[in-house]
């Protein structure tokens, strides 16, 4: 067998990463970097024939020094390192990066990178809650309210009213693989470790199914409370952000 690597544009890659996103059937968290223009895309071929890809980002745009995606199609896999060592010696990247929850992806990581750490936690659905807050309405967020300031997260389409005033804001970020979506959410600091903070993402979980999406969340592996209030929420730890260098 023959193998070799080319540098491609996005669309030559698309069908493969159709069959990549299939087959994961999970958030990507990077997914939207190639819409934004900010990846590089290389074709793996064996015989002459289209078997896989692999994609670089960069980590501070424009470079382009983050691998993040790396696809074959499972006749080929057992090639997966040959494949993967050609496009590194192509591509040069400095950094590999990927999800745990990915298997092809994450093993290469552990052969071809060192100092490997993680950073995020990504969480996915896993069973319904019913949490109520005594007095508190979730709602649309209209025009005329009064939100407090944030500190991390954006104000979202969603507000929690208790008592004439908005002491929680939330929604969900849909620039994800479809069907999945990101779920975020502030809490007044006044307000918080009162249980809205999962009360909110309960909610919002509701409201990414009635518009067609699954809900998905991520956060700061740092970040215990956060961490936390998801998982009260139903949803559960599927996966981290791994991060390592390539080997020399």
């Amino acid at each position: 067998m023959v193998s070799n690597v080319e540098r491609v544009d996005l669309e030559t890659i698309l069908p493969l990463r159709a069959l990549f996103l299939q087959e994961a059937n999970r958030q990507i968290r990077y997914n939207a970097c190639h819409e934004r223009g900010w990846t590089d895309s290389y074709l793996l071929k064996i015989d002459d024939h289209a078997v896989g890809y692999g994609s670089i980002k960069g980590r501070e745009i424009p470079d382009r020094d983050t691998v993040f995606e790396f696809f074959v199609v499972p006749p080929f896999r057992k090639q997966a390192s040959q494949l993967f060592r050609q496009f590194v010696a192509a591509a040069r990247p400095k950094f590999i990066e990927c999800q745990s929850n990915d298997p092809l992806h994450s093993a290469l990581l552990f052969e071809f990178a060192h100092s490997i750490a993680a950073d995020t936690v990504l969480l996915e659905d896993h069973h319904v809650t019913e949490f109520a807050i005594e007095g508190a309405v979730m709602r649309p967020k209209r025009p005329d309210d009064r939100i407090f300031p944030h500190e991390v997260e954006p104000e979202g389409s969603h507000v929690v009213e208790l008592n004439g005033e908005v002491i929680a804001t939330g929604g969900f970020m849909l620039h994800y693989n479809h069907p999945f979506a990101d779920l975020y959410m502030e809490v007044r600091p006044d307000c918080r470790r009162r249980g809205i903070g999962s009360s909110v993402i309960q909610e919002l979980k509701r409201e990414c199914y009635l518009a067609g999406r699954v809900p998905a969340a991520r956060t700061s592996i740092q970040n215990v409370a956060s961490r936390s209030t998801l998982c009260k929420a139903g949803l559960r730890v599927c996966g981290f952000m791994l991060i390592g260098e390539v080997k020399a």
